[in-house]
């Protein structure tokens, strides 16, 4: 296990057991030797479910399963493995699959379409699926309400810690629990979701709700960080209501009886993305890029993840290096409009540039203190528009390095 990010919270958030969720953990051996690298998650009958995936055009087994599930908006239950991602494992992963879903859903006495799984790990190594199916009825028999710590723990890869996030909201003034937690350090520039990341909540919404509003949360949190800029084959998030708590029914995302419950699902999307950027392999810096001035929003995120993505700004930044002449190279190549002349950056609050050219006397003292510190804030503004966004990164150390030079190893 590598050593604990420099960035990581304090402690693993009290999530307390959420009614029609039960879980546990089991240790199956698929890598991992001596910690527990199985999930299985129970849920409710009547749960319904929402998703978001990876689009990589390599996406696993289980990503295409879930996407097929997702449609009927039911789920019953939940398997997770860590340590192989059956991905790229052709028509032997497919079967896979099939044959976990097929004993989860006996096991539980549901639908195979109500059964969700997902897998982290290597990719292009046939899963040993025998070993997980082996393992469904005593992880069954283990189930229990308050396993969320020991959940987020199991399907850890090159993490350094479990990432969880918990809200309440109120809904026609009854009181809804928004809880989940996340997986993920490298591979890490999400595309409609995040490495793994399983929410939940006791609010009863059927599943086009919370399709609506995950998406719309994802925007503004998972598809707004990077660590390396690497899609993953297998980012999957899933999105569960169990409906043990009553409210008049709603059937339009867009109600105002759900914005209280809509900024809390977002709390939580974004607590879970930033505990992700924390946990980057190497990472010893979180970093924020704040792009405003540009032609739309969506340019402004282009260029703030050129930003973000750039190996000479990420070194920098590792480095302690107030070199913003990299922020410049990163926003001209971002293929997007900048106005060069009316360029101005700053860093830390300290204004170091202005209508392309470095301020007159600037003094890079308080910068150079600024990019000592574990938290950076880079602000750009490209003088074109009014598009803004912001999107969160880390730096980029030898150590990421040593994690991926060694990762099967």
């Amino acid at each position: 296990m590598t050593a604990l990010s420099p960035l990581a919270p304090s402690a693993f958030p009290g999530l307390a057991p959420l009614a029609g969720v039960r879980l546990a953990v089991q240790a199956c051996g698929i890598r991992y030797v001596g910690r527990p690298d199985l999930l299985v998650v129970e849920m409710a009958e009547g749960t319904t479910v929402a998703g978001v995936f990876t689009r990589s055009l390599t996406c696993s087994a289980p990503v295409d399963w879930c996407r097929e599930a997702l449609a009927k908006g039911r789920a019953r239950m939940l398997v997770v493995n860590s340590g192989n991602a059956n991905a790229f494992t052709g028509r032997v992963g497919v079967d896979s699959v099939a044959r976990t879903v097929a004993a989860a859903a006996a096991a539980l006495g549901c639908k195979r379409t109500e059964v969700f799984v997902a897998s982290t790990g290597t990719i292009g190594v046939p899963l040993p699926d025998d070993k997980l199916v082996a393992k469904l009825e005593p992880a069954r028999a283990a189930l229990k309400d308050d396993a969320w710590a020991e959940a987020a723990r199991a399907i850890m890869t090159t993490d350094t810690f479990p990432k969880g996030a918990v809200r309440t909201a109120t809904i026609d003034g009854r009181t809804v629990t928004i809880q989940g937690f996340a997986k993920g350090a490298g591979m890490i520039a999400p595309d409609m979701a995040t490495m793994l990341s399983f929410v939940f909540t006791d609010a009863a919404l059927p599943a086009a709700v919370l399709q609506a509003l995950l998406v719309k949360g994802v925007d503004k949190s998972f598809n707004c960080i990077t660590v390396d800029s690497d899609t993953s084959t297998s980012d999957t998030l899933l999105l569960f209501a169990t409906g043990r708590v009553e409210t008049a029914k709603i059937a339009d995302a867009k109600d105002p009886r759900l914005a209280e419950f809509r900024r809390a699902l977002d709390a939580v999307l974004l607590d879970l993305a930033h505990q992700v950027v924390r946990d980057g392999e190497g990472a010893s810096k979180f970093v924020a890029v704040t792009v405003t001035g540009a032609a739309g929003r969506k340019a402004a995120k282009r260029i703030a993840l050129a930003i973000a993505n750039s190996p000479l700004v990420k070194t920098a930044i590792a480095g302690e290096d107030a070199n913003w002449g990299r922020v410049v190279m990163a926003v001209g190549k971002s293929g997007e409009r900048a106005d060069r002349d009316r360029l101005s950056i700053r860093i830390g609050g300290v204004e170091v540039a202005r209508n392309g050219a470095v301020v007159p006397g600037y003094d890079e003292t308080p910068v150079t203190a600024h990019m000592k510190g574990q938290e950076i804030a880079i602000a750009v503004d490209v003088g074109i528009g009014r598009g803004t966004a912001t999107v969160w990164t880390c730096d980029l150390t030898h150590a990421y390095i040593d994690i991926n030079g060694s990762y099967r190893t």
